[in-house]
């Protein structure tokens, strides 16, 4: 029996509660659903989460503490000589095993010994998969009759299953918090070894960024040179060139959508927009790698010009592509939320339809359309497989769009590629560069926010 078949019967058995728990509200109340507290369908919900709520949570204690307690079992069964070894060894070990067990190919010859443990590692998980399918069905039908005979007409139902999901919200806000907390904790706390070696002026002020094995003793960081502004100001110019071309084409599209297009275009043009967004990425990188880079390449060298084949102009003209819709449907909200009363007014006095969205409309949306292309700059920061694909690896200290530059998320993929010591200068690079990131991001979010806000608080 699989984990999806033991979710259905526990379902099952939920559906089945809930129709006994609302026919058992209805039948002690005398057939009258006035006599009950609370409406019969929350006697059924009441019912279904008892069978439900506890039978999972007891199914994922299980499954946590489940592979640690089988891997204890299968060691404290071999000789003790192998219970001896070192911890890296005993885990290549364990590997060996559960492979062995799950007929995949292993590290090292099979012998009797390894044959014996992995057939005690195959009977311990089934055993206990079975007993957990047994336990979490009993769990579910025991939670029916004990919801079951704590059902009466006074029982306040719709409290306690308001309560319940009450609480699973709050639950669900404390993990996604903690969550966060955590990221940045992860982050602050490795950047934090970083700057421990690497001055922090140096890593904000330096100019050069080579974050390789030092040629001298006396260099910094002993490992190479970590001046972040080369990355800076790469991010930067990739960002400003795609913004260039996606805030006009997005904002354009938003007007023209919100205020000229009819229904039927409108039903017709804003999908296909809002196509480019489900693109994956790596087919902009492709788009951009082998097509507009070397068009943009032909085009310069036809006027004379030195253009590298991967340029910073071919990244940020494809990444502005891609925030296009970004843009267009965040400006589209924001202008079609204008209250129609702005409009009306302003026709009425004599305005054109242009006029009425150049003086009226768009100021109104102003607040609201920064807002978003404060949104979509975010978003071009954080981009990285079209920049690895069409801008390059250099890292270059230039203004020229024309040059091969890369940012700072390439870099940090780049720093964390392969097999690295997490003990080193070059790989904590990655986090304090994912710090600086994570602050930017963080402060054009909630600029932006703000700004959104103050301009719903306007209208609403």
């Amino acid at each position: 029996m699989s984990l999806f078949v033991l979710l259905a019967i526990v379902l099952v058995i939920s559906v089945l509660g809930y129709r006994t728990g609302r026919a058992h509200a209805v039948a002690t109340a005398g057939g009258d659903a006035r006599n009950l507290h609370s409406l019969p369908g929350y006697y059924g919900i009441y019912v279904a989460l008892w069978c439900f709520v506890p039978a999972m949570l007891f199914a994922g204690a299980w499954l946590a503490v489940e592979p640690s307690a089988v891997e204890r079992l299968v060691i404290s069964g071999l000789p003790s000589e192998l219970r001896q070894l070192p911890e890296d060894q005993l885990g290549l070990l364990l590997n060996d095993v559960k492979n062995l067990a799950s007929g995949n190919v292993v590290s090292r010859e099979v012998d009797p010994l390894l044959e014996q443990a992995a057939a005690r590692y195959r009977s311990l998980r089934l055993t206990g998969f079975a007993s957990l399918g047994l336990l979490v069905i009993l769990l579910a039908v025991g939670g029916l009759v004990l919801a079951r005979r704590r059902i009466h007409p006074h029982l306040p139902a719709i409290y306690k299953v308001e309560g319940t999901v009450k609480t699973a919200l709050l639950i669900a806000s404390t993990l996604a918090v903690f969550t966060t907390v955590g990221i940045v904790l992860s982050l602050l706390l490795e950047a934090l070894r970083f700057f421990n070696r690497v001055p922090l002026t140096e890593f904000l002020f330096g100019l050069e960024w080579s974050p390789q094995t030092a040629l001298r003793e006396d260099q910094v960081g002993s490992s190479g040179t970590f001046g972040a502004i080369p990355l800076f100001t790469g991010t930067l110019l990739i960002s400003l060139i795609a913004m260039l071309v996606a805030v006009p084409v997005g904002l354009f599209s938003a007007i023209y959508l919100s205020e000229y297009a009819g229904s039927r275009a409108r039903t017709v043009l804003k999908p296909l927009l809002e196509i480019l967004a489900g693109i994956p990425t790596v087919v902009y990188g492709f788009f951009a790698a082998l097509t507009v880079a070397p068009a943009i390449r032909r085009l310069g060298e036809s006027l004379g010009l030195d253009v590298a084949s991967e340029s910073a102009l071919a990244a940020g003209c494809v990444m502005g592509i891609m925030i296009i819709p970004f843009v267009s449907s965040l400006s589209d909200d924001v202008i079609r939320a204008v209250p129609q009363g702005l409009r009306e007014a302003s026709l009425g006095l004599g305005s054109t339809k242009a006029e009425t969205i150049r003086k009226v409309v768009f100021p109104a949306a102003l607040p609201g359309i920064i807002g978003g292309i404060l949104l979509a700059f975010s978003r071009a920061i954080g981009e990285t497989m079209i920049v690895v694909m069409a801008a390059g690896l250099a890292a270059n200290l230039t203004a020229n769009p024309l040059e091969a530059v890369t940012t700072v998320t390439v870099q940090i993929v780049t720093l964390l590629v392969g097999d690295q010591e997490f003990d080193s200068a070059k790989t904590l690079a990655a986090f304090a560069l994912g710090l600086m990131l994570f602050v930017v991001t963080l402060v054009f979010n909630v600029i932006a926010l703000h700004v959104v806000r103050k301009y719903r608080e306007m209208y609403e």
